[in-house]
Formats: structure tokens, C-alpha cells, sequence
């Protein structure tokens, strides 16, 4: 599991399997070494009740003056293992002679052995430590082998199946309660630690709120804040930083509202302003080279840098109120517009204004339509080929391209030209307002910094994408525009 609840549950569990593992292996042993040794305690016994037995001593309840059996002075009858007086049902006795397995027998049961167990009993060590060796006419058993006085070894054994099956349905049953122990721990510790990470989920949902908010253009109402965030404790600590950081993100973003609002206002106040003083300043520069009468040459050289500069700041100015319409989201015009035939118009005036580059078209069949305001894409296409003739030089292939895509249907144009390219470091910027290509791509022409600003703008104020790629010998920009999937009879 990758989430942190999944990771404590996990941990929870994995400390519990452990645990629960250590004490069933430990019980386990215990229980194991406690029902040996009391087996063993009963072998010993056996074997030396089986030891008496064979060396003629009496048994248990026989009398010491004739074994219980016969008169008084007689001797005590012969020892059959299978009827030792104290010796447990099952209890396994057997005598080996020069190698050779001479007698055994089971007491209160029926002993048949094979060449495979008499291989098995003369393989124990006499006087060793308890052997289980499984007979397979018998089964499982605990062996000892001793030596007689009569240079036999007697061999005692006593079945392992009962404890056998006590140490597995002890196994069992602590596998089961360990089990449901496990399982019962892993639902119960699901909701608590579901329980107790309430409070951190609440900071990840309040923080995917905010990153759902248009920062960028301008929103500065954030969602509410992080509810119960109890400073005792640490998620409550964290939940009162994130509080705290959004109080700051919030304030940041109202000050910055405020700023580029009052930005644009003086942007467009200054443009209306100053649009009538350089009507003027043209209109006078214009009469005064108009007088009849001659008119120094270093006169009309300075009215024409007048009427030159006037206008070229006219249309900075004209650039400023645009973006700062834009900006304040005045809408544009909404009519179905013939891509292709704009892509034709623009190229035309292109090629009529820079007749030394290559313009080539690259148009499909059929109208594509957009819709949109027809003078400010008109504006677009204008600015991109009018960047291209002023950034590269004579001689250069400018090739504007209209294609259509189905999903989603889109129109893309692009321009492109095979100049010296835009240097890295710039491209990123390129969009921004007065930046200005260096001199790689310039050949001198003056340039306000607006025209790819104004790109940008219009083609994102339409639903669209503008991007640029560009290498030395290929610049392309690409405009990408929703399509119009049918057309209104009146177009």
C-alpha cells in the first residue's frame, strides 16, 4: 500500500504477525519439551520395570517368597513382556541378542515386526538418550535401548501418536486464534487509523481545492480552511500551518489583484489619453510640412521623424488599450470566420509588404470555419508574418499551412520560416509583453514587444493555444483554434 493508512495498518499487522509468531513458537516449545520429558519419565520407568522383569526379580503385587505364583520356595515364573504388571496399553518391549531382534511384544496389543524395524531397533544406541524412530507396523514411537545383565539390550518404547496430535490440534488452534486475532485487529485498526487521519485528509482536500482555483489569472477567494485543527496535536499542527499559508497566499493574491487592476486601469486611461495628443501632434507635423513656402531641409527632416514616430507610437498605443481590453475580458465578436481565406488575405499583404522573402501557402480544399472576431485573428496572422519578415533576412521561405484535426476538431495554423531561429534562452519568454528578439533575428526594423503578446492574447480570448518551436534554419509557430463543426446558412 503507498498511502500512509495503508502503510500504518500494514506496519500494525506485520508487528502483530511477529508477535503472535513468537508466542505460538514459544508455547509451542514449551508444550513440546513438557510432554517429552513427561514421556520420557514414563519410559524410563517402563524400561526399568521391563529390566526387572527379565532379570527374574519380582513385579509389583507379586509376593518376595515365591512371586505370587505357586507355593512358597518356589521360583517365579518366567517374564512375558506383553503382561508386565505397571507397563501402560501400547507400551513397546523388545530384547536383542547378537544382533538379532530374539523377542518382542506390545502390552495389550498385537506386535508384528518387519526386517525394516528390526533394522530400525538394532540401530539405537544402547544407554543413549530416547530415540522416536516410527515402526511401520506400530507407528510413531519414543525407544530407548539399555543393556541387561545377561549381555542383552532390552528396548522400551512408548507411542507418540497421542502427543503427536495434542501438539497439532495445538498448532491449529493457535494458528485459528491468531488468525482471527489478525483479522479482527486489521478491521478494528482500520477505522482508528481511518479515524485518526480524519483530520490530515481534511488538509488534502482543502489543498486539491486550491490547486483546482485559477491562481494564475487573478482568483483570490480560497476555499475554507482546515476545520478542527487541534495545535495539540501533530496533524492539528499541520492543519494550523496550512491555515496560516493560505491567510498569506490569499493576502498575496488580493495585493496582486489590486496592483494589475489598477495597472490595466492606467493602461487604458493612458491610452485613450494620449491617443488624441499624437492624433494632434501628427495632424500639426503633417500642416506644417504642407506650408507653400520653402521649408529648410533640416525642418522637414525633423517633421518627417515627427510624423514617423508619432504614428509608430499611435500603434503601441492602439497595442496597449487592446491587451488591456483583453485583459479586463471585454468580449470579442463571435461570427463564423473562413481560416483560409484570412490565411490568403494576410499572405497577400505580406508579399506586397516584404516582397524579398518566399511566402508559400499550404491551404486545404475546403473552407475551415472558426468562430471569432475576423479583424483581431486577421490582427494574429498579420503580427506572426510580420515578425517573420522583420526577423530574418531577404531570401528567406515563410510557409503558412492550415490543416484540421477530428478529435477534437480544431483548425491549426502555423508559420513557418527557415531564418536563423530564436535563441533558447529567449523562447520562454517569448510571449510576454516588450520582450524583443536580439539582433540574431533583426534586422534593424523597429519593433514595440507587443505583437507576440498580442498573439497570445487574442488566440487564448478565442478558446486556443499559440506555441513556438525553433531551431537555426526552421521557427514555427502554431496556432491551434476550436472548429466550427457545422455552418449557419446566413455565412
Amino acid at each position: 500500500m503507498s498511502t500512509l493508512r495503508g502503510r500504518l495498518i500494514a506496519g500494525l499487522l506485520a508487528l502483530l504477525l511477529v508477535a503472535c509468531a513468537a508466542v505460538g513458537l514459544v508455547s509451542y516449545l514449551a508444550l513440546h519439551g513438557a510432554l517429552f520429558n513427561q514421556i520420557d519419565q514414563q519410559l524410563t520407568s517402563a524400561s526399568q520395570r521391563y529390566a526387572h522383569c527379565e532379570e527374574g526379580g519380582p513385579q509389583d503385587g507379586q509376593d518376595t517368597d515365591n512371586g505370587g505364583v505357586g507355593p512358597p520356595g518356589q521360583h517365579p515364573p518366567p517374564c512375558n513382556p506383553g503382561e508386565i504388571l505397571g507397563l501402560s496399553p501400547g507400551t513397546f518391549t523388545a530384547m536383542i541378542k547378537n544382533g538379532q531382534v530374539t523377542d518382542s511384544a506390545v502390552t495389550l496389543g498385537h506386535c508384528q515386526l518387519t526386517s525394516a524395524d528390526n533394522a530400525v531397533l538394532t540401530a539405537l544406541p544402547v544407554d543413549g538418550p530416547p530415540a522416536n524412530r516410527t515402526l511401520s507396523s506400530l507407528g510413531p514411537y519414543r525407544l530407548a535401548a539399555t543393556a541387561s545383565g545377561n549381555g542383552a539390550t532390552l528396548i522400551t518404547g512408548l507411542p507418540l501418536t497421542s502427543v503427536n496430535n495434542t501438539l497439532r490440534d495445538v498448532a491449529i488452534t493457535e494458528i485459528i486464534v491468531f488468525a482471527a486475532a489478525l483479522l479482527l485487529t486489521g478491521v478494528l485498526g482500520t477505522g482508528f487509523v481511518r479515524l485518526s487521519l480524519r483530520p490530515l485528509r481534511r488538509v488534502a482536500a482543502t489543498a486539491t481545492r486550491v490547486t483546482e482555483l485559477p491562481l494564475a489569472s487573478g482568483e483570490v477567494t480560497l476555499p475554507d480552511r482546515v476545520p478542527d485543527a487541534d495545535p495539540r496535536t501533530e496533524v492539528g499542527q499541520v492543519g494550523s500551518a496550512f491555515n496560516r499559508m493560505l491567510g498569506h497566499v490569499e493576502a498575496a493574491l488580493a495585493r496582486r489583484a489590486a496592483s494589475e487592476s489598477r495597472l490595466r486601469r492606467f493602461a487604458a486611461d493612458a491610452s485613450h489619453e494620449l491617443r488624441t495628443p499624437l492624433a494632434a501632434i501628427r495632424g500639426y507635423a503633417e500642416l506644417a510640412r504642407r506650408n507653400p513656402g520653402p521649408v529648410p531641409e533640416d525642418i522637414a527632416h525633423a517633421l518627417a521623424r515627427v510624423e514617423s514616430e508619432s504614428a509608430r507610437m499611435s500603434v503601441l498605443v492602439d497595442e496597449l488599450l487592446l491587451l488591456a481590453q483583453l485583459d479586463a475580458g471585454r468580449p470579442l465578436a463571435k461570427e463564423p470566420v473562413d481560416v483560409t481565406r484570412l490565411a490568403i488575405d494576410t499572405t497577400s499583404d505580406a508579399r506586397a509588404a516584404s516582397p524579398g522573402h518566399h511566402w508559400t501557402l499550404e491551404l486545404p480544399d475546403e473552407p475551415v470555419l472558426v468562430e471569432g472576431d475576423e479583424h483581431r485573428l486577421h490582427q494574429v496572422l498579420a503580427n506572426l508574418m510580420s515578425n517573420a519578415a522583420k526577423h530574418t533576412p531577404a531570401g528567406t521561405t515563410v510557409t503558412v499551412a492550415v490543416a484540421m484535426a477530428e478529435d477534437p476538431p480544431t483548425v491549426r495554423v502555423s508559420v513557418t520560416d527557415t531564418g536563423p531561429g530564436i535563441p533558447d534562452d529567449l523562447q520562454p519568454a517569448l510571449f510576454e509583453r516588450f520582450v524583443r528578439g536580439d539582433s540574431a533575428r533583426s534586422n534593424g526594423g523597429a519593433s514595440t514587444g507587443l505583437g507576440l503578446a498580442i498573439v497570445q492574447a487574442v488566440t487564448v480570448a478565442h478558446g486556443g493555444t499559440v506555441s513556438v518551436t525553433s531551431q537555426p534554419g526552421h521557427t514555427s509557430f502554431v496556432i491551434t483554434l476550436p472548429r466550427l463543426a457545422s455552418v449557419p446558412a446566413s455565412a
